[in-house]
């Protein structure tokens, strides 16, 4: 029995698939409760960090090392001991032990370590195994060592521990499902104008110095707070080099596609794209870059989808949380997307869900 969706969502794709299971599937998601967008994942999230620290520091004696950081932003840490130094079968319980807590043994945390892989575009200038050795070790440098890794993939096996409302999925030893889920790191282009990513200003903004407050010694935008570029007050409107930029999201898509195929994904879930000030929004160039981003999944899709060997369906996963002063809804993401699949007469062989979740 088909029921009526419960949240804004759009199937594409489907009237070429044969496959009535996989399609009840993805009526089924349509189905799902809504997603909580006022919960206390939506910025308010200070407790939730607290639970992790608090059962990362029981568990293996987690502690931050002051005045040290792994990247500008993120605080290096230190363990007093290590899965691999603990007994296999030890019972592990986030975020502690009681009736609905998520429960792992010590021994599928090793191996879900064990799984990690990484997958780089090798036609990426100054690409090799070099400089992704270092970068994996977080040690890459601003510009191109950072821009390099928009063409890197890293995927692994990786339960969820909770959803987006903070709520822990309470989980049995027997349980397998952690084991059929795989974490892919979500390549992208940053325009939100932050020193590590002074190459994704520098390569798709073709008047990048005329938006931003430069220093006269080294002709590169000021930097403020450490990490931020100061943008020039009614500065004139970014101009996007289009082709270039659609070229590397092509290419972004297609490398990500093609790692969850070769790891045995069956239904991919791409989440967080295009959003906010990574889009440029400040810049006055977010939905020209949303609507790109929409139209390289697509052709991605269309071209690459007859050759996957396990890919088996797309779910964008795109809430709104745009809102206009009177609180209607504003055009997002999640628009720019159904509208490029639906115009474009989206053909390809694999079923694209859309949703506002």
């Amino acid at each position: 029995m088909y029921h009526q969706p419960t949240y804004e969502s759009q199937l594409f794709g489907y009237r070429q698939c044969r496959d009535q299971n996989l399609l009840a599937f993805l009526r089924h998601l349509q189905c799902l409760p809504p997603m909580d967008k006022n919960g206390p994942m939506n910025g308010r999230c200070s407790r939730e960090t607290e639970q992790m620290e608090q059962f990362l520091n029981q568990a293996f004696g987690f502690t931050n090392i002051p005045q040290h950081y792994i990247v500008p932003g993120v605080k290096s840490f230190s363990l007093q001991q290590y899965p691999h130094q603990m007994q296999p079968d030890a019972v592990i319980y986030f975020p502690h032990k009681c009736a609905n807590s998520f429960a792992m043994t010590t021994q599928e945390i090793k191996n879900w370590q064990r799984s990690y892989r990484v997958y780089a575009a090798k036609n990426v200038n100054g690409m090799s195994k070099e400089t992704l050795h270092k970068a994996l070790q977080g040690k890459s440098e601003d510009g191109s060592d950072a821009f390099r890794m928009k063409f890197v993939v890293r995927i692994s096996t990786c339960p969820i521990l909770m959803e987006f409302d903070a709520k822990v999925i309470p989980r049995r030893l027997t349980d397998e499902w952690p084991n059929r889920i795989k974490l892919v790191s979500v390549t992208g282009i940053d325009f939100a104008g932050r020193k590590h990513d002074i190459g994704d200003i520098q390569h798709y903004l073709l008047n990048w110095q005329k938006l931003f407050h430069l220093d006269p010694k080294t002709g590169l935008p000021v930097v403020h707070n450490g990490r931020d570029f100061c943008p020039v007050s009614r500065g004139p409107s970014a101009i996007l080099d289009e082709k270039r930029l659609r070229d590397s999201l092509t290419l972004m898509v297609r490398l990500r596609l093609r790692a969850c195929d070769e790891e045995g994904v069956h239904i991919v879930v791409e989440t967080g794209i295009g959003l906010g000030v990574f889009s440029g929004k400040q810049l006055g160039i977010d939905q020209k870059v949303r609507r790109l981003s929409a139209r390289a999944a697509r052709e991605v899709l269309e071209e690459d989808g007859p050759s996957y060997k396990s890919i088996r369906a797309v779910v964008f996963a795109l809430p709104v949380f745009s809102q206009g002063r009177s609180h209607e809804r504003v055009p997002d993401t999640y628009d720019d997307f159904v509208n490029e699949f639906r115009t474009s007469n989206y053909n390809g062989r694999i079923p694209v869900l859309i949703a506002d979740q």
